[in-house]
């Protein structure tokens, strides 16, 4: 008779883990993590699945450490995966492989496919390791667990409902002085919109303006995976600013300082050779009016300063372009108010610059006509050279293009075209006062 209630108790303990998996994982957070393996390990390996789902992920990441080899490969097998792969992502890389060793092999490569992420994506630079509470759970009860936690690297504790959904997050500070009492719920001060695991990181650097908590990673079903924290945003904006200085310039993304020299041949050589023919197209522009420079050789002496002026202006408005379309400040909307101001801006410095070319290359040739006609080029050249420099990065934002790719090729090749263009032009046109 003595053992009846000890059969009663298991049987009330199988039917509630039965039953009510969700609750009865939420009551076993508070235990220690040998208690739980030792209830689990004792249940069929599907109910344990469910369970196991079911706790927090720092907690079943410690239960699926502790987990005997039979145990562990009964229940994640018995898990679906998409639910398992998170809760194996707070596991240590090294324990995590070990332990995933022993699945089968369709099982693991499932697992691997869905823990990893696109290099230049959300989940790639999340870290696994987040910390949630479940809706209801009391300040008192989530202070205790947080001193238990062996990563000891978190800012602030993340709320998530029975399925694992975000439902708000916690400041520490706030959590630190709330009654013990006090329901984490009513301390929420509201979530970041969360991203997707799969988002790329241009959108995930979107949300960095006004961000002072980490930023919640979801999966497709809305349940959060991770957390990406404020250095690993910090040092995403900074490598995607890199990128994007590589890719104006022709060379690949992934190409690093020390890349093999095939690997950088390979990015690199294409794009060398669409410089190649830009630069031919430009030659050809000056060829036109060879015979007008055999007969003013000043003109040789001269080509570049306008072409290089030009240049620069360009550079100038290209660089303010891609600053603002990679913080999203502007959009192809705004192409027309943006490519006015760049006009303005180019027109404005055009006369500038024209007023202090002309004065020196009157004082150098002691000639008016060419003073003049260098100085109308440089006019010309500067204000559309500024209205290519906004609307090239537009262009190749139009037609779903990278931005950054090339820009500062195209963009040359357009400023040199239109350079010697004006000058060349107009030295033609007067080129019976200019040789006189």
């Amino acid at each position: 008779m003595a053992a009846e209630p000890e059969v009663v108790v298991r049987a009330l303990r199988e039917e509630a883990l039965r039953l009510y998996p969700d609750e009865s994982a939420a009551l076993l957070e508070s235990r220690p993590v040998a208690d739980i393996l030792a209830i689990l390990e004792s249940e069929p390996a599907p109910r344990a699945a469910r369970v196991l789902e079911g706790l927090s992920p720092q907690v079943a990441a410690r239960v699926l450490e502790g987990l005997e080899e039979e145990a562990f490969r009964a229940i994640v097998s018995a898990s679906d995966p998409a639910r398992m792969a998170p809760l194996l992502a707070q596991m240590a890389a090294e324990e995590r492989e070990g332990r995933m060793a022993g699945l089968p092999g369709r099982l693991a490569a499932e697992l691997r496919g869905l823990m990893a992420f696109p290099p230049d994506s959300a989940g790639a630079a999340m870290d696994a390791r987040v910390t949630t509470f479940r809706t209801g759970t009391t300040a008192e009860a989530a202070l205790a667990r947080l001193r238990t936690l062996r990563e000891r690297e978190f800012e602030d504790v993340f709320l998530v409902d029975g399925e694992g959904r975000l439902a708000g997050v916690v400041a520490l500070e706030d959590l630190a002085v709330a009654p013990p009492e006090r329901r984490l719920d009513d301390l929420v001060r509201g979530a970041p919109t969360p991203v997707l695991g799969t988002d790329p990181m241009e959108e995930v650097l979107e949300r960095l303006e006004g961000l002072t908590a980490g930023l919640p990673v979801v999966d497709f079903e809305g349940r959060l995976i991770g957390v990406i924290r404020q250095g690993e945003m910090i040092e995403a904006a900074q490598e995607e600013l890199s990128a994007d200085l590589q890719t104006m310039v022709g060379a690949s993304r992934d190409e690093r300082a020390l890349s093999s020299v095939p690997f950088a041949v390979r990015r690199r050589l294409l794009w060398l050779h669409v410089n190649l023919a830009t630069a031919f197209l430009a030659a050809a522009v000056v060829g036109l009016f060879e015979e007008t420079i055999a007969r003013i050789t000043a003109l040789a002496v001269l080509m570049p300063v306008v072409a290089g002026q030009s240049g620069n202006s360009g550079a100038q408005a290209l660089a303010v372009t891609m600053r603002g379309l990679a913080l999203r400040e502007v959009r192809l909307a705004q192409w027309r108010r943006l490519a006015m101001k760049e006009l303005g801006v180019g027109l404005l410095n055009g006369v500038a610059i024209a007023l202090v070319t002309g004065a020196g290359v009157y004082l150098w040739s002691r000639s008016l006509d060419l003073a003049g006609v260098i100085a109308v080029a440089m006019v010309i050249s500067m204000t559309l050279a500024g209205l290519a420099g906004a609307s090239v990065p537009m262009l190749l934002e139009a037609v779903g293009q990278d931005p950054a790719t090339a820009s500062s090729i195209v963009l040359t090749t357009v400023t040199d075209v239109v350079g010697f263009l004006s000058f060349l032009g107009l030295a033609a046109l007067f080129a019976g006062r200019l040789a006189g």
